[in-house]
């Protein structure tokens, strides 16, 4: 059986927003930010960062980059680009929060090519329901439906 490209574009897609850029290349992302981020946050604390750099080539990732190119922002999607998306570790480094990055990150993400026409689009957020809202993401409507194996100490040395 043969099957079709992954669907994400191979070509890395740029946008521009005054001094900010948001990027695909996965040339530009900075493994010490994202790790150094997500190792110190709620969702993935103690996160090694091998296992970081293997999502990292195992998604569709978004770069937001300063004027002076440095990395500031992040988040990532994990998809077979014909039915589902998982979008997860969206952060804006909290220097440059309050500038509307992470609504515009989001934007991005939601109108990226490769994820058009999705049936169903996952996320998890402690305290972010007010900008995925704006997106037309609600409350699971039938948890029930839903079941997870979910290991929060996976990280942990033992």
């Amino acid at each position: 059986m043969k099957f079709a490209s992954n669907g994400a574009s191979e070509t890395a897609l740029e946008y521009r927003k005054g001094e900010f850029l948001i990027s695909t290349d996965q040339a530009r992302l900075d493994l010490t930010v994202i790790h150094g981020f997500l190792t110190n946050c709620y969702w993935s604390k103690g996160i090694p960062q091998d296992v970081v750099a293997r999502a990292l080539g195992h998604s569709l990732c978004f770069g937001i980059y300063d004027g002076a190119g440095a990395q500031v922002g992040f988040a990532r999607v994990v998809s077979d680009y014909a039915t589902v998306a998982y979008l997860g570790d969206v952060f804006v480094l909290e220097s440059h929060r309050g500038r509307g990055l992470s609504k515009w990150l989001t934007e991005c993400v939601m109108q990226h090519p490769a994820l058009q026409n999705l049936r169903r689009w996952i996320l998890l957020t402690r305290d972010a329901h007010g900008l995925y809202s704006q997106f037309g993401f609600t409350p699971v409507t039938a948890p029930e439906r839903y079941m997870e194996l979910h290991r929060p100490n996976v990280y942990d040395a033992t």
